[in-house]
């Protein structure tokens, strides 16, 4: 038996009106870094980004996340001005070319304050609003959605023997209580998306048993998002570097919408779309186009 389908869900805030219920999303990955583990830098210059930002969005993105500050583990935090170098361009160009929602990846203040400023309608926070306390007044303030993350550890010493005595009722208490403190801060609980964080602090095999029960997430009554793309996790079963690791990410996704999936972050819209629509087509039973 498949897991229960999550009830009906809507993202609803400014202009924007998503529907959960319908369809899974796609949040695009763009990453405006030097050292990305996927693309190597390849859309470091401006121009690059706003380019496959537009390819995403055509492809089928319903969000396209902008991240200037690579969290692939071990590494180090980039300086401030750094990243806002980085990213505010690219959101104030990008988010004049499309009418979905850009994203701003990112776990400081300033940098989600200047980034919403520019025209980003939302945040992705894998430190779940721990790292900075300036930032969540700032979403709040803003009404927009935010992704809150489980993260063990930091980038730089996440993936250093991580362990858990209670796999699942780690995360979740983690997640629940995140929850709670974002809406203590005056972000609308329909607002705030959740995130168990694979790969981030968690072993090769955490990262399996947790896309096989995603589903026990739904209890927490939350949007989920999962984040599975080209990851070591992946390359480890099929023993596969980082560019060759694409069917093993759609059979990621694939298995993560099956499980309750509502979001799912991809390097490959294209591929991901069309895995995402066929999973969507399975689960409801019809050939029918879904809105």
């Amino acid at each position: 038996m498949f897991p229960q389908v999550k009830k009906p869900n809507t993202l609803k805030w400014l202009d924007y009106n998503l529907n959960l219920d319908s369809k899974t999303l796609i949040m695009g990955i763009l990453n405006v870094t030097p050292d990305s583990f996927f693309d190597g830098g390849l859309h470091f210059r401006k121009d690059d980004a706003v380019r496959h930002g537009l390819r995403m969005a055509n492809e089928g993105a319903d969000i396209i996340d902008v991240g200037g500050q690579s969290t692939r583990p071990f590494s180090d935090p980039i300086p401030l001005d750094e990243e806002l170098r980085r990213v505010i361009p690219v959101i104030e160009t990008l988010s004049q070319k499309i009418d979905i929602p850009v994203s701003i990846d990112t776990y400081k203040g300033k940098v989600a304050g200047q980034a919403l400023e520019a025209g980003a309608k939302m945040v992705n926070d894998i430190s779940a609003l721990r790292f900075d306390p300036a930032i969540g007044p700032l979403i709040a303030e803003a009404g927009v959605p935010v992704v809150l993350m489980h993260m063990k550890g930091t980038p730089k010493d996440m993936q250093t023997k991580p362990t858990y005595k209670d796999l699942f009722g780690e995360i979740t208490g983690f997640l629940s209580q995140a929850v709670e403190q974002a809406v203590n801060i005056g972000i609308k609980r329909d607002l705030i998306i959740i995130d168990p964080g694979i790969g981030f602090g968690k072993s090769f095999d955490d990262n399996l048993k947790i896309i096989k029960e995603l589903h026990r997430f739904l209890s927490l009554g939350q949007p989920i998002l999962v984040g599975t793309s080209n990851k070591s996790f992946i390359g480890h079963v099929l023993d596969l570097s980082a560019e060759s690791r694409e069917t093993g990410t759609m059979a990621t996704i694939a298995a993560a919408v099956m499980n309750g999936a509502n979001i799912i972050r991809a390097h490959n819209v294209k591929a991901a779309k069309e895995t995402v629509t066929m999973i969507n087509a399975i689960k409801s039973g019809t050939s029918k186009p879904r809105p």
